[in-house]
């Protein structure tokens, strides 16, 4: 597992980094003290599987990050940390594209559990962050009733027969990424297997992605 985190205090990043030790022993967390070089990081470490990024950056803030991000490195998920709880900046970096939001005062464990909920698939919003009515109702929707923009992706290369390596190559993701994207998969459609996944899958009218002409492959 391959996580970068970018924020401009260097005791922080260090701060996190011990914390996402939590995770596994195999973790490997780079580190950036601005987006200009954390860009720079993930362009050379096309297998990260999660950026942690925080909001108030010297060279632009992390909502003008996500932009960059998503041009870039479309399926790479974003937990947004912040050192307060402003409900305006939360709704719009979910908005933006951001899997997730985080406080800098909040927990250790808190920060684990969004990491682990956005490797697994899924979104993270702080506690009482939709009792405040600053949260869509579309948002929350989409949340629990539909797959994410990245599982759909690796569901579609479900329904091509696609297996997790392949998969994990087409999409500049790791393995572990991917088996969590299937794992989520799988509960969405209540199925127990890849197959089941795919015929539940065809049922609901989803596709198989788009492929480039066979004699464009090596």
């Amino acid at each position: 597992m391959k996580i970068l985190v970018i924020d401009d205090h260097a005791l922080v990043r260090e701060g996190l980094c011990q914390v996402l030790k939590g995770l596994e022993e195999s973790v490997e967390v780079l580190q950036a003290g601005t987006c200009t070089q954390g860009f720079a990081i993930a362009d050379d470490h096309p297998d990260l599987d999660l950026v942690l990024l925080d909001y108030h950056l010297p060279d632009m803030t992390g909502l003008v990050a996500l932009g960059v991000f998503g041009m870039r490195h479309p399926e790479l998920p974003i937990v947004m940390l912040s050192g307060s709880a402003n409900m305006q900046i939360m709704q719009h970096v979910l908005q933006a594209g951001a899997s997730g939001f985080v406080t800098k005062s909040g927990l250790s464990d808190e920060l684990l559990l969004a990491v682990r909920q956005v490797l697994d698939g899924g979104e993270y919003l702080p506690t009482g962050f939709d009792e405040t009515g600053s949260t869509p109702a579309t948002l929350e929707g989409d949340v629990k009733a539909g797959l994410t923009h990245r599982q759909d992706l690796v569901l579609r290369e479900l329904l091509d027969g696609r297996s997790n390596r392949e998969i994990a190559d087409t999409l500049s993701i790791s393995e572990e990424t991917v088996k969590s994207h299937v794992a989520a998969i799988l509960r969405h459609f209540d199925v127990q297997n890849r197959t089941q996944a795919v015929v539940a899958a065809a049922r609901s009218g989803y596709s198989a992605a788009p492929r480039q002409p066979t004699s464009n492959r090596i």
